[in-house]
């Protein structure tokens, strides 16, 4: 497996990828995860920005040069009543399901930690569906803490 930093030419391939992932999480909680007719079109602008963007971490992974895993993240302002003004965030991490269990999010986990850190970042932050015990496992298991309870109440107009 070859993990490295993405370019621009991978974007095709990643948005195929972002249709499985935004697949998943609407399937547990629609009212929450209900994306946009077209969202993974979307990301087929952001993607190469994140590519050329110093400030963020953009990784694939591939095998037989056949892309299988991505993990996108950016630098976030926090709001500006905190003492942090800035942090790392990771959007998104995606590994093909054939390609899982051999450990490829930890490595991709890990190494976005370290690229976060060469850039200064003093926290790193992402979210993960309630139902996803296998991603909140994942990120313990890579020095991730739970920090919020995010409440929801749909209201009938």
């Amino acid at each position: 497996m070859n993990i490295r930093a993405a370019k621009p030419d991978d974007t095709p391939a990643i948005v195929e990828m972002v249709r499985k992932l935004a697949a998943l999480p609407e399937s547990w909680d629609p009212a929450k995860y209900g994306y946009k007719e077209g969202a993974a079109e979307m990301y087929r602008s952001w993607l190469p920005k994140r590519a050329a963007d110093p400030r963020s971490v953009f990784l694939v992974a591939e095998r037989n040069a056949k892309l299988v895993a991505f993990l996108v993240g950016t630098i976030e302002r926090e709001i500006p009543i905190y003492q942090l003004s800035e942090f790392g965030f990771i959007h998104d991490l995606w590994v093909d399901p054939e390609y899982r269990n051999e450990g490829i999010a930890r490595q991709m986990t890990m190494l976005a930690i370290e690229r976060f850190r060469e850039m200064g970042v003093k926290q790193i932050r992402l979210e993960t569906a309630r139902a996803n015990d296998a991603a909140r496992g994942l990120f313990a298991r890579c020095g991730f803490r739970e920090a919020v309870v995010e409440m929801i109440l749909e209201v009938e107009a």
